[in-house]
């Protein structure tokens, strides 16, 4: 009978722990220089619960690393030409290294014109169109957060990924697409022959089932079940979701993309929900204010 090995978990909640001494401690050794801290700041419009949780988080952990952190608030009546005055402002204003838009935004401001009116020296975010494009052609650039946090993940728990096949579920500009090219590049990390695939997709059971890294963000709790993953698959989910449950004293349980009990057992390695994936987001946009403040992403002129 065959020996079943039981899934490693990987812990986001300590490798993000780990990235934050190393920053903190490159933080002291500025401040020991004489250097100011670097500085991020988020904008945040509305009351949207989600986008107060992860400023929140933002702010908290920006505080944890040394970092200035600054929260510009705004009800969700401000009109476009506002948002884009204070864009403005904080591009122009040499003591801000980073600062992120936080999405999505109320319906009568035009996101794509936001992000477009960022300095891309300044999108600690990377959804700036410069910053896409360089990422596509493999030059420096502001990797999003959560793709960048998957590269992070898969390094330092010792994921062997020359040579696998990679399977990407869902194709968004912020986490699906960046995956793909980050997978397949020439280096250590990387080198997977990867599949993008998406809601068109032709018989995506086989698909995934193919795959020896699957990562997930198609934002459908539960999506992948068992008989979707192969023996030994290394499974990433990035989805956070909130599922009734009438037993938890909230009211509610908090799920990824993937039915985790089922799909454990055939993983080798799998993330958890909560405290996988989403751990590593905000760490990461601390490396890339650092980045910025650094000037190595875009040097000085």
């Amino acid at each position: 009978m065959e020996n079943k090995k039981e899934p490693i978990i990987i812990d986001g909640k300590l490798i993000a722990s780990e990235v934050k001494k190393e920053l903190a401690q490159e933080v002291v050794a500025l401040l020991d220089e004489g250097k100011r801290p670097p500085h991020l700041v988020a904008v945040i419009v509305g009351e949207d619960g989600a986008s107060q949780s992860y400023v929140a988080s933002k702010e908290k952990q920006s505080k944890e690393v040394g970092f200035m952190s600054s929260v510009y608030r705004f009800p969700d009546t401000i009109t476009e030409q506002e948002l884009l005055k204070t864009i403005d402002f904080l591009n122009k204003d040499n003591e801000v290294d980073g600062f992120i838009v936080q999405l999505p935004l109320p319906k009568h401001i035009n996101e794509q014109k936001i992000i477009e009116s960022i300095d891309p020296r300044k999108d600690v975010d990377g959804f700036h169109p410069m910053n896409g494009g360089r990422l596509m052609y493999n030059m420096p650039c502001f990797v999003p957060a959560t793709p960048f946090g998957i590269m992070t993940m898969l390094q330092r728990a010792n994921i062997e990924t020359v040579g696998k096949n990679c399977v990407v579920l869902g194709r968004s500009n912020i986490v699906g697409t960046p995956m793909s090219v980050l997978m397949s590049r020439n280096n250590a990390n990387a080198n997977c022959t990867v599949t993008l695939c998406h809601s068109k997709t032709k018989d995506l059971k086989e698909v995934c089932k193919r795959a020896d890294i699957l990562i997930i963000a198609i934002g459908k709790p539960e999506f992948l079940t068992e008989d979707m993953v192969k023996q030994g698959a290394v499974v990433i989910d990035v989805g956070i979701h909130r599922v009734e449950d009438k037993t938890k004293e909230k009211g509610y349980r908090i799920v990824g993309d993937v039915k985790f009990d089922e799909v454990a057992p055939k993983c080798s390695h799998i993330t958890p929900v909560p405290g996988g994936v989403g751990m590593l987001t905000v760490v990461s946009l601390l490396q890339n204010t650092l980045k910025a403040y650094k000037h190595e992403i875009y040097p000085e002129d």
